[in-house]
């Protein structure tokens, strides 16, 4: 059995200006009865403070479970992590003892969860839920407790605060919900915070109002988020760089700018490209064809190949490396230089 470690993560800087959180040549498999399903294979990104980096891809493309792995929280088993590490502060995360962990977990790097109702608990009070944090890691009274998450609520910009934080759970609409996830996520002021989906089901005024806060809350504590999504419309102003993955690899790391101007993957190009317009107006949605990859039984040589239209003979053969394309930039795809002068497809 593996030796874990108990040692506590530092809170200065890791020697040698190391980021705040590399994900380094991570593997994630889930041992089921129909076979090893490989989820995550060989992703690689770092994050720095006061730094948002998106993470897209469909449904099933191993942005979730990457960032059930940082936090430790991936259901063992049917889940393991077969290879790779996850360091914070330049300490390995995955070499920790669970008791090491969870001294990390939810105090250092936090995790606001895509669906609000179901993460909160319908018989306890918001209030109560936000305090919690304040009880079990602070040690406060209630009453301190139940006076931290009216500052949490203020914060959130949740309208009386002071009136509501009695209030639960079926009370709050979708997007004042979100907030309260939000305000228990920053409760403890963490370092690292992993927003899952922060805006789904949210119409497209609450989803600014969602994703402008999360930019607030960054900049205010100087603090990495990682943010997951399926849709490029929601992080175009808010992120510094993107990880684009698809059949649980990246394949394509950029700069935001570099990656909406010219996108150097096929499939970051058929993301982009099936963006709604407004200089489009009454045109047909561009769409990806086919099916995501069946990770159960995945396509030899590039994952992508069966749906890409830059496909040569070679990508059904050979798996594509992450090609450096500079000094801020990476696409697995042998004809990324045709995708970036749009040359074909």
């Amino acid at each position: 059995m593996k030796k874990t470690s108990t040692q506590v993560v530092p809170s200065r800087q890791a020697p040698g200006g190391e980021p705040l959180l590399v994900v380094d040549d991570l593997h994630v498999e889930f041992v089921t009865r129909q076979g090893v399903v490989k989820a995550v294979n060989g992703v690689g990104c770092s994050l720095n403070p006061g730094e948002t980096l998106a993470v897209l891809g469909e449904s099933g493309s191993g942005k979730s479970v990457t960032a059930q792995a940082i936090m430790g929280i991936l259901d063992s088993p049917p889940a393991r992590v077969t290879r790779g590490e996850i360091r914070f502060r330049g300490t390995n995360l995955l070499g920790l003892s669970e008791e090491a962990r969870a001294q990390v977990r939810g105090r250092r790097i936090a995790m606001i969860f895509q669906d609000a109702l179901s993460a909160l608990n319908p018989v306890f009070t918001v209030g109560d839920q936000i305090g919690e944090m304040f009880r079990v890691h602070r040690g406060a009274s209630r009453r301190d407790a139940t006076k931290k998450a009216i500052e949490l609520m203020d914060r959130v910009r949740i309208p009386a605060a002071r009136q509501r934080v009695h209030d639960y759970p079926h009370q709050f609409s979708g997007g004042m919900r979100q907030r309260i996830m939000i305000a228990m996520s920053i409760a403890l002021d963490p370092e690292v915070l992993i927003a899952d989906e922060p805006t789904t089901a949210l119409d497209v005024t609450v989803q600014a109002q969602i994703m402008e806060l999360l930019g607030e809350l960054r900049r205010e504590s100087d603090m990495g988020l990682i943010l997951i999504t399926h849709d490029l419309g929601v992080v175009a102003d808010v992120a510094d760089k993107i990880a684009v993955m698809y059949g649980g690899r990246i394949v394509e790391n950029a700069l935001v700018h570099d990656i909406y101007r010219r996108p150097a993957h096929p499939y970051a190009k058929g993301l982009l490209d099936s963006i709604p317009r407004v200089d489009q107006k009454g045109q047909e949605l561009y769409a990806i064809k086919g099916m995501p990859p069946n990770l159960l039984d995945m396509p030899t040589g590039c994952a992508f190949h069966p749906r890409c239209p830059y496909r040569q003979d070679n990508c059904v053969v050979d798996v594509p490396p992450l090609y450096e394309i500079g000094p801020t930039r990476a696409s697995a795809c042998h004809y990324w230089r045709e995708v970036l002068d749009g040359s074909h497809g």
